[in-house]
């Protein structure tokens, strides 16, 4: 390793995980269960975990300090969205989106990424979440067209299965 590489802060991700403040941890799990098919991997008295399946957890949450009457209990700076990628391709991201419109979970939008596809909706709480198909697998490739267009988030229309 040469000096530079001692100063800079390049880990190689495994694997990722997200906790957010949510008013009522039991609640949110639930609705985590069932819109998201979620399963509760652990509780403890301010929080609880969720896994998809594989990992230990991939979302926490925990419970948020009560806000000042009037106040956005979410803040002003805060996370935009968290992007969960999908296994299945457009099929699967159209039977997802489906699936959230007959729980009646808000949309925030469809679109298109020029590297992938998304659907952006809220939780109980308005974290934004996003399910995304990616179409360049290479990411190399991915990088160039990011770039190229300007990582562009362009309104398109997704038939819901």
């Amino acid at each position: 390793m040469n000096a530079n590489e001692f100063d800079t802060v390049k880990p190689r991700i495994v694997r990722t995980h997200i906790a957010l403040f949510v008013r009522d941890p039991v609640a949110s799990a639930a609705w985590y269960k069932d819109v998201l098919g979620m399963e509760i991997t652990a509780t403890r008295e301010d929080g609880v975990f969720l896994s998809f399946g594989q990992k230990h957890h991939d979302i926490a949450l925990l419970q948020a300090d009560p806000t000042p009457e009037g106040a956005n209990p979410r803040g002003q700076v805060n996370l935009q969205h968290y992007g969960l990628e999908i296994e299945g391709g457009i099929d699967e991201l159209r039977r997802l989106y489906g699936a959230l419109l007959k729980r009646n979970v808000p949309i925030v939008k469809t679109t298109d990424h020029k590297i992938g596809f998304g659907v952006y909706f809220t939780d109980p709480d308005g974290h934004r979440l996003e399910f995304f198909c990616d179409t360049t697998l290479d990411d190399d490739e991915g990088k160039k067209v990011l770039g190229d267009h300007n990582a562009p988030s362009n309104p398109f229309k997704l038939d819901p299965l």
